[in-house]
């Protein structure tokens, strides 16, 4: 995993970052939003693509 393809996902609610994750910059143009665990608001919540 190269360091060009590597985005964070913050959580919506608590601004925190949770997760690492990689996408395809040249197909994918859109934010990525992913519905993940945030272990700080202990829910299920939307996790945004966030600046590095």
């Amino acid at each position: 995993m190269s360091q060009d393809r590597l985005i964070k996902l913050a959580c919506e609610k608590c601004k925190r970052v949770n997760y690492w994750s990689s996408k395809n910059k040249k197909k994918v143009e859109r934010k990525i939003e992913l519905k993940k665990y945030c272990n700080w608001c202990r829910a299920q919540r939307v996790h945004k693509e966030a600046k590095k």
